[in-house]
């Protein structure tokens, strides 16, 4: 064969590579929702509207692993649609069942959501996904070596510690619910760390004390220990320096599941 037909086919090829790969990334680009995060948007709004959400349950219900795993790809869409999920379904399920709330330990680990294919429980979407395979009670400090397949398809490649501001468990202290979306997932979740820290936190300057939220102290690693916690407290202006004395206050778990953030 001629060499400069060969040379042409291998461009030829080399560019439709490309143009491929460009539409790929165009597709999975996180300025635009798809069908589950979609619904996950949706579920939430009717919610707070107090519309029934059966349907939306249905379709969630009816779909697999792999169709979840094929849409929901990349650490933004992860993150806005297992944060919605974890939402919505802490209020529909405590709407219907509030008695559920009175043995809270047993609610968090029964299997009430039922989507991609599993019944997936509460504690599942927090800590194996949502905080990548973290063992529930080790601080944030150990991970399971050995995580479960779907948790390693689903979860985000990077842990980010904003999450803690943005899940709602149902108690009184929990951070109030966003709907997150895509246009402006960072910037939702930079305001809801800020306006959920400056509720929580207390700084004495007389004896150069701050009070702040225990999620701080359950998840420290998660924030890199009690030097990264008083670094973001640093950052968002709470504390004047690192040398503060850092305390954890106490929680309020008073059932508390309309506590919607205002800019939804």
């Amino acid at each position: 064969m001629n060499s400069n037909i060969v040379i042409a086919i291998l461009l030829s090829s080399t560019i439709l590579s490309c143009k491929t790969h460009i539409s790929q990334l165009a597709d999975s680009s996180p300025s635009s929702a798809g069908k589950y995060l979609s619904l996950s948007i949706e579920m939430l709004e009717k919610l707070e509207k107090e519309e029934s959400v059966k349907s939306i349950k249905d379709q969630f219900a009816s779909s697999s692993l792999e169709d979840i795993a094929q849409e929901i790809n990349t650490d933004e869409e992860r993150y806005a649609f297992w944060v919605n999920i974890y939402n919505a379904y802490i209020i529909s399920v405590l709407k219907d069942n509030p008695e559920y709330y009175e043995d809270r330990r047993s609610f968090y680990k029964q299997p009430y959501i039922k989507i991609a294919g599993r019944d997936f429980t509460f504690a599942e979407i927090e800590h194996g996904v949502l905080r990548r395979s973290q063992k529930e009670y080790f601080l944030g400090y150990i991970s399971h070596f050995f995580p479960p397949k779907y948790q390693r398809v689903l979860r985000p490649e990077e842990r980010d510690y904003r999450v803690h501001f943005a899940l709602n468990c149902g108690a009184k202290s929990c951070p109030p619910v966003p709907i997150l979306r895509l246009n402006n997932l960072d910037q939702q979740m930079d305001k809801l760390t800020t306006d959920y820290l400056k509720a929580m936190t207390e700084y004495t300057p007389s004896i150069n004390k701050v009070v702040t939220t225990p999620l701080f102290s359950w998840f420290r690693g998660d924030f890199g220990g009690k030097k990264g916690i008083k670094r973001i407290l640093l950052e968002q202006g709470l504390i004047p320096n690192k040398k503060v004395q850092l305390e954890f206050g106490p929680y309020d778990w008073t059932l508390e599941i309309d506590n919607f953030a205002a800019d939804n």
